[in-house]
């Protein structure tokens, strides 16, 4: 009875120690549980476990999700790793996912190669540095920032200062203590500038048409607008305060329904009684006309 006793716990803190871990667990976490090498094998082969990378297994049928994915790239590398740089802004939110290879930032010690994971060995990893979201070792939001800040453009930072913002993830302080650690480095001294001339929060875009048209206005050096900003009643794309201008991206088929043409000219009259031109462009014309753009846009702040 002891012996079944005993099987039953460590059935039990398998199964806890894999709800805890998007369903996956660690060889070294199972032999720390008192499960021996033969043993790990015979459930290998009998499916109660199945390997999803070099000593990392799910646990029965677990699903495979983005997160398990995440969490298994971390859980092949060594004690005290992190995802990290641009699949930690993953994580958090920050940026799509890439699905194809995985950020994991290790012990400076570790040198071995795993397939799937690009293997960054920082010089500094502090404690603080280090969070878990989403069950997942994971760099804070703060080093997150400064590690991308090194690989990324200006407007992808920006960007991800914006989402951070939008998301009430960012704190200052964090993020300013985070830089002090970090002084000397290329990406900290990259945020510190960027922050100079951006404020998180202030252009945030929605899709790839919005981005795009903030682009071409950047490009054509036109002075900058307020991006999806409450104005009365209303949320509108492009604000131009003093200009009284505000511009619409009408994307895909939506916009030719009569619902929404009916709600854009409810929306176009109360802007107008308040003092605001409104102005729209298509798709089409922001994709793929830009100068267009640009030449109306000039016109129209001109004249304001």
């Amino acid at each position: 009875m002891q012996g079944e006793g005993h099987r039953a716990e460590l059935e039990r803190r398998i199964l806890d120690l894999a709800v805890g871990q998007h369903g996956l667990v660690a060889a070294r976490q199972l032999v720390a549980l008192g499960l021996g090498r033969g043993a790990i094998e015979h459930r290998l082969r009998t499916g109660r476990l199945a390997a999803k990378g070099r000593g990392v297994y799910a646990v029965g049928l677990a699903p495979v999700t983005q997160e398990a994915r995440w969490l298994a790239a971390v859980l092949t590398c060594p004690d005290g790793s992190a995802v990290s740089h641009l699949s930690s802004a993953a994580v958090w939110r920050l940026r799509e996912v890439d699905p194809i290879v995985i950020d994991v930032s290790v012990p400076a010690r570790s040198a071995r190669r795993r397939d799937g994971v690009r293997v960054h060995r920082p010089s500094y990893l502090a404690p603080q540095d280090v969070a878990r979201h989403r069950g997942i070792p994971v760099t804070t939001v703060s080093r997150t920032l400064i590690d991308v800040a090194e690989v990324v453009s200006t407007r992808s930072l920006e960007r991800m200062l914006d989402e951070a913002q939008f998301l009430r993830l960012l704190d200052e302080k964090r993020l300013e203590d985070a830089m002090g650690r970090h002084r000397g480095r290329a990406g900290a001294a990259r945020v510190r500038s960027v922050l100079e001339s951006h404020k998180p929060g202030s252009t945030r875009t929605r899709n790839p048409l919005e981005e795009r048209f903030l682009l071409i206005v950047r490009e054509a050096g036109l002075p900058q607008p307020e991006v999806n900003q409450d104005l009365g009643p209303f949320e509108v794309d492009f604000l131009w305060r003093t200009a009284g201008l505000v511009i619409e991206t009408d994307g895909g088929a939506s916009h030719d329904r009569l619902p929404q043409r009916e709600r854009d000219a409810r929306r176009d009259a109360w802007l107008a009684t308040h003092g605001y031109r409104t102005e729209r462009f298509t798709y089409n014309q922001v994709m793929r006309r830009p100068a267009e753009v640009t030449a109306v846009l000039e016109e129209l702040l001109r004249t304001a």
